[in-house]
């Protein structure tokens, strides 16, 4: 499942430069995704795109924008479940430039 961000959100904008997708935008702010720009997702507070999230599977072992929000609103998506795997896919197609490791405990939470 993609992660989301909460209507609890304070706005600190500590999220959107951890993104390794580039999927977190300031609240209002168009998003780039598809060689398009797209309408904010949210315009009241950070948000972001369902379709560029990865849950930072193959990057990381943990949702890096959950790691460092103050105030924990980056959760999971319950109405967006995903597999391991459709992330990885996803992953590789936002970033065909990069040499994916293997999925293990140091790069998806889904090994821990």
């Amino acid at each position: 499942m993609a992660t989301f961000i909460t209507e609890e959100c304070i706005n600190c904008g500590a999220c959107e430069p951890e993104c390794p997708n580039t999927a977190i935008y300031a609240g209002g702010a168009q998003y780039d995704f598809n060689g398009g720009k797209h309408d904010a997702v949210s315009n009241d507070f950070y948000y972001i795109v369902p379709e560029k999230c990865t849950e930072c599977v193959g990057h990381f072992d943990q949702e890096q924008c959950a790691a460092v929000c103050p105030v924990d609103c980056c959760i999971p998506d319950p109405n967006r479940p995903e597999t391991e795997d459709a992330l990885f896919v996803r992953a590789k197609s936002i970033h065909p430039e990069r040499a994916f490791a293997e999925l293990s405990a140091s790069n998806s939470r889904f090994r821990k």
